[in-house]
């Protein structure tokens, strides 16, 4: 059984879709990032998958559980781990206090902080620092480190390379793999950074005008002409 599965999904802003009728199923174990040229719906597809965003039409199942009518909320304590766009930490918060945050959220799940920690180690070392003076790479470690305490079945990654020097994004891919190869917790990830797509992804859902229309395997990332059809790169 797909850990996540989506069938038909339409959703969009002020009553206009923007999602297409989307397809799509993430295994167990599985890394998959979701490519595609600006504006055909990636961010959209995320947070209609989290719930800030209501399904006009369509199904979407976790481990085969509708989440359709579920809030935000709900749907993070179903197993749905979402780390946004842009991180979203609380700047004039320690790092540790961000992390007790998270740990005092989890409603149904027991929260650990110890794996955050594990995780990323350099936050360890700055628990004490406040959040807003980390580097753009140690705050998109933080706000997936807050989603890890509440041990996730399925994480999703809104742009993680936004913003973050090119040696942070190779740590942070070496780092969600093992994680992944560890825990096998399977990593849906919206992404424009070749480079981090082709170090952690095991297929790409390539998104065109609202809809999944192309699966590529690992194999075929390597291949800058198949890419540069689909991405213009």
């Amino acid at each position: 059984m797909p850990v996540l599965s989506v069938s038909g999904l339409h959703a969009g802003y002020g009553g206009k879709p923007v999602l297409q009728g989307v397809d799509l199923a993430i295994r167990p174990g599985e890394i998959v990032a979701v490519i595609g040229r600006n504006g055909v719906g990636k961010t959209t597809l995320m947070r209609a998958l989290i719930g800030l965003l209501p399904a006009m039409q369509g199904e979407i199942r976790l481990s085969g559980n509708p989440l359709d009518t579920l809030p935000v909320h709900r749907r993070a304590r179903a197993g749905i781990g979402y780390v946004p766009q842009g991180r979203d930490v609380f700047g004039r918060l320690s790092v540790e206090e961000n992390l007790r945050v998270a740990e005092s959220l989890c409603v149904g799940r027991r929260p650990d902080l110890q794996r955050a920690y594990d995780t990323f180690p350099i936050l360890h070392e700055r628990r004490r620092q406040r959040a807003g003076t980390l580097s753009g790479g140690q705050q998109q470690m933080l706000a997936i480190a807050r989603v890890l305490i509440g041990q996730p079945s399925l994480l999703l990654l809104d742009e993680p390379s936004e913003g973050i020097q090119p040696s942070i994004v190779q740590d942070i891919s070496r780092i969600m793999v093992a994680l992944n190869r560890k825990t096998g917790i399977p990593i849906m990830l919206v992404e424009q950074n070749l480079d981090m797509i082709r170090a952690m992804a095991q297929r790409c859902a390539v998104m065109d005008k609202g809809r999944i229309t192309a699966d590529l395997s690992a194999q075929d990332l390597q291949d800058r002409s198949i890419m540069r059809r689909h991405l213009a790169v």
